[in-house]
């Protein structure tokens, strides 16, 4: 088995290089594994994907060594490809989709990362590209989108990047327009497409903290698609500390305002062409696409 570290030097707030190297050289294997830094967005994906057609017969395990986006480059590469396996070294600013396998303590120790076994996790298929954790749209993307502009700010950047883009979208994201059609169900209002915001999960958390997808595995074959209605803003931030911690899906105060099924397509007409999608935090302009899931995809691996 090879081990390759692929290193987002833009993640977090600081590049991981250094330390991952530390890390390497104190198991005294540096000089056994290979290290390469990004250098644009995509890069990680187009670098897994030659990386496994130019060594076939060989085990390849890729450590996506960065946030959530990151990790989405390096799963994307290795749809399709037999012979290489996801670890993730989790040192970006959010760390969301780590939340749902154990948090992200788990998967700093690289030692316990390169002895781990894998296994086969699910992927979504969403606007000709790759997801690993959730695809959202609506309030959520006016917050994906804030979240780029500002993520390198100071104060209202890094870690506070999310609160920014929520304050942001409360003014300007709470009315949204889109059809959404689950396994052939349409769950959206036919006669005009008004939402609040969806989300398609195959992780559980999204913006660093918020437990969108309660219910959500990462291997079940079936995505979790939540639909939330509009409201006004006084029972949206009544409600939002409720849909932080997850209890949306069983609180009282939900149950005429949001759509819950689980499913394994998901069809979505917006009313814009340039309707803003928000795939594993990155940021995407669609009309019309659509959400499948792929059951076990990649392998992913997970420390004891």
């Amino acid at each position: 088995m090879k081990h390759i570290f692929i290193i987002n030097p833009e993640a977090g707030h600081s590049s991981a290089l250094e330390s991952i190297k530390g890390q390497l050289s104190e198991l005294g294997v540096l000089h056994e594994c290979d290290v390469y830094v990004t250098a644009s967005a995509l890069d990680a994906t187009e670098f897994v994907r030659k990386k496994c057609a130019n060594e076939p017969n060989e085990t390849l395990r890729f450590y996506a060594c960065g946030g959530d986006g990151t990790i989405n480059e390096v799963a994307a590469g290795l749809v399709g490809n037999e012979n290489g396996e996801l670890a993730i070294y989790p040192c970006g600013s959010g760390n969301d989709y780590v939340k749902c396998i154990g948090g992200q303590e788990r998967f700093m120790n690289i030692g316990r990362l390169m002895s781990a076994p894998s296994k086969p996790i699910d992927m979504m298929s969403v606007c000709g590209r790759y997801g690993i954790n959730v695809c959202d749209f609506g309030f959520d993307a006016v917050v994906a989108q804030t979240m780029i502009d500002v993520k390198r700010k100071k104060l209202i950047g890094g870690k506070n990047a999310y609160r920014t883009g929520l304050v942001k979208a409360i003014f300007c994201g709470r009315r949204n327009r889109c059809r959404v059609i689950v396994d052939g169900e349409e769950i959206s209002e036919p006669s005009n497409g008004k939402m609040l915001l969806c989300t398609v999960a195959n992780g559980q958390y999204v913006g660093g903290e918020f437990k969108c997808a309660p219910l959500s595995a990462n291997d079940d074959g079936l995505l979790e698609v939540c639909f939330v209605k509009p409201i006004s803003l006084f029972k949206f931030l009544k409600l939002l500390p409720v849909y932080t911690v997850g209890g949306h899906l069983e609180d009282e105060s939900f149950k005429d305002i949001i759509t819950y099924r689980r499913a394994k397509k998901v069809e979505v007409h917006a009313y814009s062409e340039d309707f803003g999608v928000c795939i594993d935090g990155e940021m995407t302009k669609a009309g019309c696409f659509t959400i499948d899931v792929l059951p076990g995809a990649i392998k992913l691996v997970i420390p004891e």
